[in-house]
């Protein structure tokens, strides 16, 4: 977030499962659409926040399972958990706002006398969020009675019910709805308030996400009965608020479109990468590039010399790559492996995305750009971090000048011996100034 010295162009919060991500899509296809589109057009001056009931340990286990980029902020265990970054340094701020008439162990001790509930596991029991299954014929009744039994015992608690099993006991503080106005208010307090901010829901406990004031928001085409019928009966004249036809990310992608929120067309969706330079950046220029390697590896384009000719000349001759080997090659000579490599992922599940791209300028067209660069082949997750430097000769033209790439991170990798701290030094050191 520190990155951005003024106010993001758009706040994206979205719900994970069945929303950003959709489990009924094996090929992640929604997913990747909103992927390369976030990372080409607004990864730099925006901000993408993942608001989800699931716990940290299941929001790490689902970033394994499925290709989700990293988000800025991350709201987890139904609004209770606020982190930041890659790092995920946790809001104590919000942990302070939350201690207020909560006392778990009173909460434990009530809700063992109903039977009904069935407690989820270990997990899912957070500092701030006591967490059941109760079938879906009972949970109105318990959560009646269990509010009024904790309200007699001095706390102020939430209790949501979503999924149509799922009941959360939560401080009455929490939820996604006040962990988003906690935020927007912290932003405004440093005067950088979104420019705009949608919110993206499938279930019941986004609901509260749709009531902060002032934001768009979109429910995906699979959205759950008891979110219609929220919105059915407390927003339904709200024009702010659309009901996709297209599911989970693709939804999103139709919502920034529908309210006129920026760019929505995907660079995946685009026939010929070449002509997807209307509005060139290195974030952009480097989403394409990645796409057509994955073309290219996939038989999707021609095995031809024009194609090898037309990467070199994107490449100055001093270019150099250094591999996560430590191995130095020159960029134009190793472009030449490429010849090896056409098809070589033909009808197999192989794609490239970018993750986390961060291009900052060295002058009037020159920028050093950092990035995730992830390869899912089959059931393997490869993980790279890497370090360009690019330089405009127009407006629209991209010339690699210099790459370092390393082993980082990657499921099923080991980091070598370069850290990320070194690798940027590194990059300073080659940097022509």
């Amino acid at each position: 977030m520190d990155r951005l010295k003024s106010s993001p162009q758009l706040m994206i919060v979205s719900d994970l499962d069945h929303t950003m991500v959709d489990h009924h899509d094996s090929e992640n296809w929604s997913l990747f659409r909103f992927n390369a589109l976030w990372e080409a057009h607004y990864r730099q001056d925006s901000l993408l926040v993942f608001s989800t009931g699931r716990s940290p340990t299941l929001y790490k286990q689902l970033r394994k399972e499925k290709p989700l980029i990293t988000p800025d902020i991350a709201i987890m265990s139904v609004g209770t958990e606020i982190t930041y970054g890659k790092s995920m340094v946790p809001d104590d701020g919000w942990v302070r706002c939350l201690n207020q008439k909560w006392d778990k162990d009173i909460v434990i001790e009530e809700t063992s006398k109903f039977p009904e509930l069935k407690r989820q596991a270990e997990t899912e029991q957070r500092p701030h969020k006591v967490s059941f299954y109760v079938e879906k014929d009972k949970a109105k009744h318990v959560t009646e009675t269990l509010s009024k039994v904790l309200e007699g015992r001095g706390l102020d608690v939430k209790i949501i019910y979503s999924g149509g099993v799922d009941l959360d006991v939560l401080p009455k503080g929490a939820g996604k709805g006040q962990a988003l106005a906690y935020l927007l208010k912290k932003f405004e307090t440093e005067g950088k308030p979104p420019v705009n901010t949608l919110v993206c829901g499938d279930s019941g406990n986004d609901a509260e996400l749709f009531s902060i004031p002032g934001v768009y928001g979109v429910m995906v085409s699979n959205a759950q009965e008891e979110l219609l019928q929220w919105h059915a009966e407390n927003a339904k004249d709200n024009p702010k608020i659309l009901h996709a036809s297209e599911r989970c990310a693709s939804g999103i992608i139709q919502a920034i479109g529908h309210f006129k929120l920026g760019l929505n067309l995907s660079p995946r969706d685009v026939s010929d990468i070449g002509q997807n330079v209307e509005n060139g950046s290195p974030g952009l220029e480097m989403v394409n590039f990645s796409l057509l390697l994955e073309s290219w590896r996939r038989a999707e384009v021609e095995k031809t010399e024009l194609f090898i000719s037309g990467l070199k000349a994107t490449t100055l001759p001093s270019g150099f790559f250094i591999h996560p080997s430590g191995a130095d090659h020159n960029i134009k000579e190793y472009v030449n492996i490429l010849r090896k490599v056409h098809g070589d992922k033909q009808g197999k599940q192989f794609r490239i995305w970018v993750d986390d791209l961060l291009a900052t300028p060295l002058g009037s067209d020159t920028w050093l750009v950092k990035f995730d660069k992830w390869e899912l082949s089959g059931m393997i997750l490869h993980n790279f971090l890497l370090f360009m430097l690019f330089s405009f000769p127009t407006p629209l033209y991209l010339k690699i000048s210099n790459s370092i790439s390393c082993f980082y991170v990657g499921i099923g990798f080991m980091n070598n011996n370069l850290s990320a701290r070194k690798l940027e030094n590194l990059a300073l050191d080659i940097l022509p100034f």
